[in-house]
């Protein structure tokens, strides 16, 4: 009989060597850059392949998103809004530290405003650790600005370097590191969540220097492919690998989440504070992303218009592309072509000159790649 033990002892003594081979293998650490030169499938970029255009407003506060709790009367109000283009990649990040700052214990009733990336990922941490909770929201997906979003892993367009504060940079780096963490979790077809290779043509970096050299944990194995081994000629390739949010089935399955725990949801839109205060529930989550401008008077919150021109989908199309501010996903739902970020557009309404930009874009971003 073969026991663990005497296992053990025949493999220190050699006894499964016919089982091995005389050739050499790279390190497990060794990049996952593929061998020989890389090949990827073209995107067919065309007027003709267009499905649909979509424009959405990202809650944009140059100083950074606000996660900070305050009485509210005899309540207790926890801001977490103001994500930029980053709401759903920092979702469970800052919804983390806002219940750090106002959970007040199991068996409680919670009332969550809003139903976007933000608003879900609160509701369900409140419900991990026990509490009550009703999402009270003016709008439920597929109708919210989470939506309408591209759906990168990356915290890109979240703050200004030059108007962010250094407590608020520390607090950026531990929000975006307990989304990452967060996030793995949920990588399943289920929840539209995948892990996917990122391509970034004529970039220095990862959205800017800045954020790199703060976030590089969160890009592992990030390499350059020197020239002549890619098939965009002279141009800078770099890639790396990162997580894929598909919003349809992510904010679907959240909401099923949600429910499943036995969760409420309400569609409401409140018009004043003194609404908010004749809620039943005695701690108040505030994650309404742009409506927190008004209904709170947050003179920093402002709109950053985005605009999406998808195309039909291409099943062979496995990798994403950013070029500068051009970008290409691919989903299910179609390839997603975006590139545009206009502070203080309140416009909703598809553009026609912008869809004509963001198609001359890809095609000349695509005219580089030689199959």
């Amino acid at each position: 009989m073969t026991t663990r033990r005497n296992f053990g002892l025949m493999l220190a003594g050699g006894a499964l060597a016919g089982c091995t081979t005389t050739r050499t293998t790279a390190p497990f650490s060794a990049p996952l850059q593929p061998r020989g030169r890389l090949r990827l499938a073209p995107v067919h970029v065309s007027e003709d392949r267009v499905i649909r255009v979509v424009a959405g407003l990202r809650p944009y506060r140059p100083g950074g998103f606000v996660v900070r709790a305050e009485r509210f009367g005899d309540k207790t109000l926890v801001h977490n809004y103001g994500h930029g283009g980053g709401g759903i990649t920092m979702s469970w990040g800052t919804s983390h530290l806002a219940l750090d700052e106002g959970f007040a214990g199991p068996e409680r009733d919670y009332a969550v405003l809003g139903c976007g990336a933000v608003g879900l990922a609160t509701a369900r941490l409140i419900q991990r650790r026990g509490g009550r909770v009703t999402i009270y929201a003016k709008a439920l997906p597929p109708e919210t600005t989470s939506n309408i979003a591209g759906g990168q892993w990356w915290p890109a367009s979240v703050f200004s370097a030059k108007d962010a504060t250094p407590q608020f940079i520390t607090q950026f780096e531990k929000a975006a590191k307990l989304s990452y963490l967060h996030f793995q979790q949920l990588s399943a077809p289920e929840y539209g969540v995948r892990w996917t290779r990122n391509y970034s043509l004529d970039e220095d970096d990862l959205g800017g220097s800045f954020l790199f050299n703060r976030l590089s944990a969160l890009a592992p194995e990030r390499r350059t492919v020197p020239a002549g081994e890619h098939p965009f000629g002279r141009s800078i390739l770099q890639y790396w690998d990162s997580m894929m949010v598909e919003p349809p089935i992510y904010l679907q399955a959240m909401m099923e989440d949600v429910f499943a725990a036995g969760g409420r949801i309400v569609v409401r839109d409140f018009k004043s504070q003194s609404e908010l205060q004749a809620l039943k529930e005695p701690v108040i989550f505030n994650c309404t992303g742009l409506g927190a401008g008004e209904l709170f008077g947050d003179k920093e919150m402002i709109p950053a218009r985005g605009q999406l021109v998808v195309l039909l989908p291409q099943p062979e199309v496995t990798y994403n592309l950013v070029s500068n501010w051009s970008y290409m996903f691919p989903r299910r739902d179609g390839i997603i072509l975006g590139g545009t970020f206009e502070r203080g557009n309140w416009s909703t309404d598809e553009d026609p000159a912008t869809t004509a930009k963001i198609l001359a874009n890809h095609k000349a971003m695509f005219a580089k790649l030689k199959t």
